[in-house]
């Protein structure tokens, strides 16, 4: 290879690293100046992957024992795990993109098939999840704090506002002015009386 070749090859491949780094920066350009693609199926963030098998074996010569209506009934009662605040229902009947909930639907359905009750059905639920995995917390331990302090306070307000207005409305006792009969009821006679005017008078 002679020298003129050698300089002709150098400059052909200067030139392809030129233009492949010119096109490398354009492509990136372009993408930053792109929309950012959003998912805007759901505002919350879903973890997909959230649901647990909740399986019971079915009862021996099982019957469903739930209709139609108490199992969406205990659904309104079991809080989907997607990350959502929905029930069970309301999360699978209205975000379509949820896959937590339809799983957790089958769930239900596979133990309403095996016979089990409505509270057995929220039982297994709780035993596979915690309590969380309900709507609202079971009125039993402490939890019961949280169910009676509304009306504890509710009540406690009424009977303090009850005595405040007894005693706002009841009338002054009537005093006993000095030199005059009193007008509230009294053990003392007339005499009795009158020789305390009468001390009061020499005490002037």
């Amino acid at each position: 290879m002679n020298r003129r070749e050698f300089f002709a090859r150098l400059t052909t491949g200067a030139g392809v690293t030129v233009s492949t780094a010119v096109a490398v920066r354009a492509a990136r350009a372009q993408a930053a100046q792109a929309p950012a693609a959003v998912d805007s199926s759901n505002l919350f963030a879903m973890d997909q992957s959230a649901s647990r098998p909740v399986r019971l074996p079915p009862k021996p010569g099982s019957r469903v024992v739930v209709s139609a209506a108490e199992r969406d009934a205990v659904e309104h009662r079991i809080r989907c795990q997607c990350g959502c605040t929905l029930d069970v229902y309301t999360c699978r009947t209205t975000d379509f993109s949820c896959q937590v909930s339809p799983s957790m639907h089958r769930d239900v359905m596979a133990l309403v098939s095996g016979g089990y009750t409505a509270q057995e059905i929220i039982d297994a639920f709780v035993g596979v999840y915690g309590e969380r995995v309900l709507m609202a917390p079971r009125a039993t331990g402490f939890n019961l704090l949280g169910w009676a302090a509304p009306f504890v306070a509710l009540g406690g307000g009424a009977l303090v506002v009850s005595v405040l207005l007894r005693n706002w409305g009841r009338p002054a006792r009537a005093k006993t002015v000095t030199g005059t009969r009193a007008t509230g009821p009294t053990d003392a006679t007339d005499d009795e009386l009158a020789r305390l005017q009468a001390a009061v008078r020499d005490d002037r």
